[in-house]
C-alpha cells in the first residue's frame, strides 16, 4: 500500500487501513459489494462460517461511561456477567453512544482505529480459527487477520466472556 488507494475508501475504513498500515498488518481492508452489518451477512459474502467473524460488540461501563469492546466469534454470545466481572458493571450502549464513542456506526465497529479508547476484551473462543475476519470502519469493510494479531493490534487481554451453549 503506498497511501493513494486510501482516498477513495469511507472515513472509517480509511482510518483502519492507516491503523493497519502503520501496525505493518499484511491485509488491507477490502470493500464487500452487500452490506455486512451481521456476522452472518459478513460470513456470506466471504464464503466463510459465522464463527470465523471476530464481531465487535460495544458496552458502556456505568461508573465512568467507558465503551467496552468484546470481540467475539461470530457463532457466540456474549455473557455480560463474565464481561461486568472482568471491567465492572456494563450497561446496553445504543448508536449515538457507539458512534460518538467509536466513531464508527453499528455493523462496522472495526478492533482498532477508535475515536476513543475503549477497554477491550477477546474471546478466547476466536483461536479456534487460524483466519477471521473483522469489520473495518464501514458495514461494507472488512479485514483478513488471525486471533493473535487481534492481540498485537489492540494489546488487549484473551478472556472467556461468552455464554456456554447448552447441550441440545
Amino acid at each position: 500500500m503506498c497511501g493513494s488507494e486510501l482516498i477513495a475508501l469511507p472515513d472509517g475504513v480509511r482510518r483502519v487501513a492507516e491503523v493497519l498500515q502503520a501496525k505493518g498488518h499484511a491485509h488491507a481492508p477490502v470493500m464487500l459489494d452487500h452490506s455486512a452489518r451481521t456476522a452472518q451477512e459478513a460470513a456470506d459474502a466471504l464464503g466463510i462460517t459465522v464463527g470465523q467473524i471476530a464481531k465487535s460488540i460495544i458496552f458502556r461501563r456505568k461508573s465512568d461511561d467507558v465503551a467496552v469492546l468484546v470481540i467475539t466469534s461470530g457463532d457466540r454470545r456474549v455473557d455480560e456477567k463474565k464481561v461486568d466481572a472482568l471491567v465492572g458493571k456494563t450497561g446496553r450502549a445504543d448508536a449515538e453512544f457507539v458512534k460518538a464513542r467509536t466513531g464508527f456506526t453499528i455493523g462496522g465497529v472495526s478492533p482498532v482505529a477508535h475515536a476513543h479508547a475503549p477497554v477491550t476484551l477477546i474471546d478466547r473462543d476466536l483461536f479456534r480459527f487460524d483466519v477471521i475476519w473483522a469489520a473495518a470502519g464501514h458495514p461494507n469493510g472488512v479485514f483478513q487477520l488471525a486471533p493473535r494479531d487481534l492481540e498485537q493490534l489492540t494489546g488487549a487481554p484473551v478472556a472467556d466472556v461468552v455464554k456456554v451453549e447448552a447441550a441440545a
